[in-house]
C-alpha cells in the first residue's frame, strides 16, 4: 500500500472516507481474532459477528452461502481466521470487514477436522448401530489398554477386582498422548486381540481437547470397528464425545464406569443365582404336584383297584386247563386199572399156586397208580393255586408281565398234553365211530381201524387180533 503524499489543503469527512474506502477495498486482509459477538437469525442473508483481541474489536460479516460452505461453526469465543476486505460506509462513517473465508483457529480446526472425520465415518457404516457386538454377561478375560502410568488403570483395575475377581486382565500399557500415541493405541488393540479375550476395555483419564486428538484418529477407529471383539471405551473428557467413543460398541464416560459395564456385581451375581435357583424350585415343585395329581388318577383306575379284572380269561383259561388235565388222567387210570384186573384173573388162572402173592403185587402196583394219579392231580392242583396267587402279585406291580406269565402257564400244560404222548411214541387207536379202542375185544376181523400218531392219522383194517402177552415179561417164580 502507497503512503498519501500529505496535502495541504483540509479535506471534508466525506472525501476523507471516500479515499480511505478506496485505498483498503482494493487489498485483501487475514485476521486472526476471538468471537465476542453472533448474529445468525433465520431469514438474514449474511451473519453478523464481531471479533476481538485485548485492545480493539472489529465488526464482521459473511454472506450465508460462503458461511454455510466454510462449514465452521461459530460460537461466542471461538477463535477464528477470517479472509475478507474492509468496508466503509461513508454516510455513517461504519466499517465492516466483509469476509469472503473463514476458518476456525487451533482447537476450533482441530475440531472442524473432527467433525469432518466423523461425517464421514458415519456414512461408512462404522457407527451403524446394527454393527455393534453385545457384551458378554460374565466375561472371565478381560482386554485392558491405556497408560501404564495415569489414574485410569488404577481406577479399572481396582474395581474390576472388587466387582468380577475371578476375571483375567490381558494389560496392554502404551502413551495416550503425543504424535506416535495413535499408532500405539492400534498397535495394543491388535496384540490384546490375539490374546482373544470376551472384552476390551480403551480407556484414558482427563486431560485438554488436544492431549484426546489421538482417539479422534482415523486409523484407529476403523481398527476399534473392525475387531471381533466388543470394545468398551472410557475416555473422561466431557461433555466432548471422541471418534473412538462413536465407533466403539459401548461407551462409558470415565474410565470406572467403564469397568462397571464389563464387569458384574458379585453380590448380583449371587441373587441372580438365588432367584433362579427359587424359580427352578418352584417348577420342580409344581411338577412333582401335577405328577402326583396324574398318578393318583392313574391309581383310581379300576383296573388297579382289583387286578384279577386284568386276569379274568387268564384265570379262566387255567380253569378250563385244570379240567382236562383231571379229566384226561381219569380217563388215562380207568383203562389201567382195567388192564390190572385182566391180569389179576389171567394170573389167577395160570399161576394158581402163586396167586396170592401176585395178587400183592398187583394190588401193591394198583395203589401206586392210584397214588401216582392224586400226586399229578394234588401238585397240578397247587400250582394252580401258586399261579393264581403269583398273577395276582404280579398284576399290582408289573402289568405288562400278564402276557409273559400266560404264555409261560400255556406252554407247561402243553407238555402235560395227550399230543405229547403222541410225540414220546404213544398212539391212539379208534374205531369207525371215533371210540377209543380200549381192548382187542371191541374190534373184529374186517374192521376199520384209525391210529393217531404225532405227525398224522393212520387208516388201517384189522386182520387178525391177539391177547396181551404181557403175562410173558412177569417171574413165575414162587
Amino acid at each position: 500500500m502507497e503512503a498519501l503524499k500529505p496535502k495541504k489543503e483540509a479535506l471534508s469527512v466525506s472525501a476523507a472516507l471516500t479515499i480511505a474506502k478506496s485505498l483498503l477495498q482494493e487489498h485483501t486482509f487475514k485476521i486472526l481474532g476471538e468471537v465476542s459477538e453472533l448474529n445468525d437469525k433465520p431469514g438474514y442473508k449474511a451473519v453478523y459477528f464481531t471479533i476481538k483481541d485485548d485492545k480493539a474489536t472489529l465488526p464482521c460479516l459473511i454472506w450465508k452461502s460462503r458461511y454455510q460452505a466454510s462449514e465452521a461453526k461459530l460460537h461466542i469465543g471461538a477463535k477464528v481466521e477470517v479472509t475478507g476486505r474492509f468496508s466503509i460506509f461513508p454516510a455513517k462513517g461504519r466499517m465492516n470487514f466483509d469476509v469472503s473465508f473463514i476458518a476456525l483457529a487451533g482447537e476450533g480446526d482441530l475440531r472442524l477436522k473432527v467433525a469432518q472425520l466423523a461425517q464421514k465415518l458415519k456414512g461408512e457404516g462404522l457407527m451403524d448401530p446394527s454393527a455393534k457386538l453385545p457384551l458378554p454377561n460374565y466375561p472371565t478375560k478381560i482386554g485392558l489398554v491405556t497408560s501404564p502410568r495415569g489414574a485410569a488403570v488404577f481406577d479399572v483395575l481396582r474395581t474390576l477386582r472388587r466387582r468380577f475377581p475371578m476375571a483375567e486382565i490381558l494389560f496392554a500399557g502404551v502413551p495416550v498422548e503425543g504424535n506416535q500415541a495413535a499408532a500405539n493405541l492400534v498397535n495394543a488393540l491388535n496384540v490384546v486381540a490375539l490374546a482373544k479375550p470376551e472384552v476390551i476395555l480403551l480407556v484414558r483419564g482427563g486431560g485438554s481437547f488436544e492431549d484426546f486428538m489421538p482417539f479422534n484418529d482415523e486409523l484407529l477407529a476403523r481398527t476399534i470397528a473392525s475387531l471381533p471383539i466388543p470394545v468398551v471405551t472410557g475416555i473422561g473428557h466431557e461433555p466432548d464425545t471422541s471418534i473412538a467413543d462413536m465407533v466403539a460398541d459401548v461407551r462409558a464416560s470415565t474410565p470406572t464406569a467403564a469397568a462397571e459395564s464389563v464387569a458384574p456385581q458379585i453380590s448380583e451375581i449371587n441373587d441372580s443365582l438365588f432367584q433362579a435357583k427359587k424359580r427352578i424350585s418352584n417348577a420342580l415343585l409344581h411338577r412333582i404336584s401335577r405328577s402326583s395329581v396324574y398318578l393318583d388318577s392313574i391309581a383310581s383306575r379300576p383296573s388297579l383297584n382289583d387286578p384279577f379284572t386284568l386276569f379274568e380269561s387268564d384265570l379262566q383259561m387255567v380253569d378250563h386247563f385244570r379240567n382236562r388235565i383231571e379229566f384226561l388222567l381219569k380217563d388215562a387210570l380207568i383203562p389201567k386199572k382195567t388192564a390190572v384186573n385182566q391180569l389179576e384173573i389171567r394170573f389167577a388162572r395160570a399161576l394158581p399156586h402163586s396167586f396170592e402173592k401176585k395178587q400183592l403185587d398187583l394190588k401193591q402196583l394198583e395203589r401206586s397208580l392210584d397214588k401216582v394219579g392224586k400226586t399229578i392231580l394234588i401238585d397240578k392242583n397247587s400250582e394252580v393255586m401258586y399261579r393264581m396267587r403269583y398273577f395276582s402279585q404280579i398284576g399290582k406291580t408289573l402289568l405288562n408281565s400278564r402276557i409273559n406269565n400266560a404264555a409261560l402257564m400255556a406252554s407247561r400244560l402243553n407238555d402235560l398234553s395227550p399230543l405229547k404222548t403222541l410225540e414220546r411214541g404213544w398212539s391212539i387207536a379208534t374205531d369207525a365211530q371215533g371210540h377209543v379202542i380200549k381192548s382187542v375185544d371191541q374190534v373184529g376181523v374186517g374192521a376199520d381201524v384209525s391210529i393217531q400218531v404225532k405227525d398224522g392219522e393212520i387208516l388201517c383194517q384189522v386182520k387178525e387180533s391177539n391177547e396181551s402177552k404181557l403175562f410173558e415179561f412177569v417171574s413165575l417164580e414162587e
